[in-house]
């Protein structure tokens, strides 16, 4: 597994990489955005941790361009504490999830491999089998979206949603539900990310994103793909 790690202080990404090359992780180390972008293009890793705060190109649009280029590639940001913009800015751009600073090493190692499980978990759907549903098809083998035979790029996670939702057809979930199939139970950040995730997802398939006739709210409950 490689992860990409783009933070431009040296004593950060110092211990970083020491831990997590313990884990046997290739580590690719970029102090800069623009680096981070570049490296990426021929590295191709399969996690970015991405911070914030960068020289030049921030966090949030080295985000946005990874996601463009690798729309399965799992990413974290670093943000500092109490930042709540951060954290809703970067699962916009297309993070999957956050990481605050100050952090413990030991936590940041374990949301990768919370991270790695989940994106393993769509991998290993290796069979041919394709849900349909009104006018979507999902392709659980090559793990891709179609709306009338269009493909729509979805992270990971809205992968992992609309799964959930075209499975289940007029059930409702409730927030808490959703992060605990999608992000797993051992995910200790908002649980606004759901509502996030569901804004972002719904930008991609609805005719009007404002208007929903997919994925419907549920008030008091959560969300429910509408029959």
């Amino acid at each position: 597994m490689k992860i990409l790690l783009v933070e431009d202080e040296e004593s950060i990404r110092g211990f970083l990489r020491i831990n997590f090359q313990r884990e046997n992780f290739q580590v690719i180390e970029c102090e800069s955005g623009e680096e981070g972008v570049r490296k990426a293009l021929i590295e191709k890793p399969d996690i970015a941790i991405l911070d914030v705060m960068l020289p030049g190109m921030n966090g949030f649009e080295v985000c946005q361009k990874l996601r463009e280029s690798f729309p399965r590639m799992g990413i974290i940001m670093l943000t500092a504490k109490g930042e709540d913009m951060d954290k809703i800015m970067g699962l916009q751009f297309g993070a999957d999830d956050y990481v605050l600073k100050p952090f413990n090493p030991l936590e940041i190692t374990l949301r990768v491999k919370a991270l790695i499980r989940r994106l393993e978990g769509i991998s290993e759907e290796n069979n041919s089998d394709c849900i349909e549903v009104d006018n979507f098809k999902l392709d659980l083998y090559s793990q891709s979206l179609y709306k009338e035979n269009i493909e729509i790029d979805v992270t990971p996670k809205e992968f992992l949603l609309m799964k959930i939702f075209m499975q289940n057809p007029g059930k409702a979930f409730t927030r808490d539900e959703l992060l605990n199939l999608v992000w797993g139970i051992d995910f200790f950040g908002d649980p606004k990310i759901v509502d996030v995730n569901i804004r972002r997802l719904r930008s991609k398939i609805e005719d009007n994103s404002s208007k929903p006739k997919y994925i419907e709210t549920v008030w008091g409950t959560g969300y429910r793909w509408k029959r």
